[in-house]
Parts: C-alpha cells; sequence; structure tokens
C-alpha cells in the first residue's frame, strides 16, 4: 500500500493549496489513503466542523491532531466522534475522542489493514501520559492481532523525544512522522524497515513565521509580551507530504513531495535507507 502524510495543515491558506493540489498529486502517485494532521487547520487554532469536511472533500481520509485539537470548543465532541479524526492517543483518560484507528484500506483489489496511531510527546507540552509506555502497549496489542501496517504520528516540540521513538519501534512499525514545529527536517529515512522523519513540516504559509503573520511573533521575541497569532489572509503557500510503500508491515519506499503554490512542479526527494 501507498500511504501518504501531510503535516499540520494551517488555515485558510493550509486548506486551499491541498483543495488546489492535492487530489492530482493522489491520482498522479497512486497514493492509496492520505493522513494528515489537521490541528491548526481552523485559523490556525483547532479544527471546526466545515474545515473538516473541507479537506475530506479535498482527498484526505484521516485527520489527526496535537495540542490544539481542542481549541473549537463548539465543535470538539462531533470531530471526536466521527471516527474521522483524531487526537493524542495518550491524553489522560476520560478525553473525549481517540487517537488510534485501524482503517480498511482498499490496495487494487483487496482490502488491507493500516493501524494509525496519533501521540503526543512530553516535553513544553500539554499534560499526557508517557507516550512510549503508551505506544508499548498499543503495538504489543497490534502484534497480538498481527497487524503488521502500523503509522504513527508523533507531535511534539523536542526531536530527541521522536528519535527515541524511532529507536523504540524501529522494524514494528511501517512509518513515524513527526509533526508540531512546522518546520520540515531533512533527514528522511528508512532505518530497519521503518520510514521515519523528524518533522514534515507546515502546509500552509512559508514566508512569514511556522506559518502565522510575523507581526505578533516579533512582538513577543522583542518585548517579551504576547498577543494572538493570525494566519495572514495572503502570502506564499507549500504542501507537504510524506509517501511510503509498505508491504507486509515494512517500509520499502518513501519520500518528500514538496509544492509550492507559485509553481506546478513536484518537488521530491528520496529517503535515505539506513
Amino acid at each position: 500500500m501507498r500511504i501518504g502524510f501531510i503535516g499540520d495543515i494551517v488555515g485558510r491558506p493550509g486548506r486551499k493549496i491541498i483543495k488546489d493540489s492535492l487530489k492530482s498529486i493522489k491520482e498522479e502517485h497512486k497514493i492509496d489513503f492520505i493522513i494528515a494532521n489537521g490541528e491548526n487547520a481552523s485559523h490556525g487554532f483547532g479544527l471546526t466542523i466545515d474545515s473538516s469536511k473541507e479537506l475530506f472533500s479535498s482527498g484526505i481520509d484521516l485527520i489527526t491532531g496535537g495540542n490544539h485539537s481542542f481549541d473549537k470548543k463548539k465543535d470538539v465532541q462531533f470531530l471526536h466522534e466521527s471516527g474521522n479524526v483524531l487526537r493524542p492517543d495518550n491524553y489522560p483518560e476520560g478525553v473525549v475522542g481517540s487517537g488510534f484507528k485501524i482503517c480498511d484500506i482498499k490496495v487494487e483489489e483487496k482490502i488491507e489493514k493500516l493501524a494509525v496511531i496519533n501521540l503526543m510527546g512530553q516535553f513544553a507540552m500539554p499534560l499526557v501520559e508517557n507516550p512510549f509506555n503508551w505506544a508499548t502497549k498499543l503495538i504489543k496489542n497490534l502484534e497480538e492481532q498481527n497487524i503488521k501496517n502500523i503509522f504513527v504520528d508523533f507531535h511534539g516540540e523536542a526531536t530527541s523525544e521522536k528519535r527515541v521513538m524511532l529507536m523504540m519501534f524501529k522494524n514494528r512499525v511501517s512509518a513515524i512522522c513527526g509533526t508540531h514545529t512546522h518546520v520540515g527536517t531533512d533527514d528522511l529515512q528508512i532505518f530497519e524497515n521503518t520510514a521515519y522523519l523528524t518533522d514534515i513540516g507546515l502546509t500552509g504559509c512559508y514566508d512569514n513565521v511556522i506559518g502565522m503573520d510575523e507581526k505578533a511573533p516579533i512582538k513577543r521575541a522583542t518585548t517579551g509580551i504576547g498577543s494572538h497569532f493570525e494566519v495572514p489572509n495572503s502570502c506564499k503557500s507549500i504542501l507537504q507530504m510524506m509517501v511510503v510503500d509498505i508491504e507486509d508491515g515494512k517500509a520499502i519506499n518513501s519520500y518528500k513531495i514538496k509544492k509550492y503554490c507559485s509553481s506546478s512542479k513536484l518537488h521530491i526527494s528520496d529517503a535515505i535507507i539506513i
């Protein structure tokens, strides 16, 4: 199966470039299933019902989340009961929703199963359970069910946490891709049958500060006084997606696609094999 993963979609510019470009990319690259982190998709903070519908109609099959998953209070209950919107699974017990789903994916003429796990790190993040112990239990349970195709969205600030996740679960999960920082890293690799990227980077504006208008970040940096971050009304945007080919639970090929709004060209970089 061929899986696509899009990192933090930031506001209307992120949704627009997905609406304009994703279906043709999905068709050209014969991608069977697309996952996207949508915790910033509505005005840069959270996800509304309307934004989720727009993303699904644009070609996304499953939405993951992070520390902003609960920002749009009025839509949280519906979104997390829909089954197609995840939040980090290691939130404490009693929090609405789930961060784990086993998906049936049509690959040519047969149905294959893919487990998607959404986790969040602990460094500089809201209170969550230990993601490493949590993942250990989830993955052990999947192995007992003989489910081999496993994709992990690890939403975290610290690169070290993401790398530890790889060291713990290499050769046991198919892919681990980091989200949250909005800044893409240049370390796409296949490490002992596991595709890994520390951070996929944002999909949205790239000519400012992590997808947001630069005025508020500059004020915070120079005065120490924070103000609300806003997504610009107009900007230069980018779509970033990790693609991974999985066979029998193993990543056999992976590459990253970058699509800029100003060009129809796709910039592709291949994973290194370690």
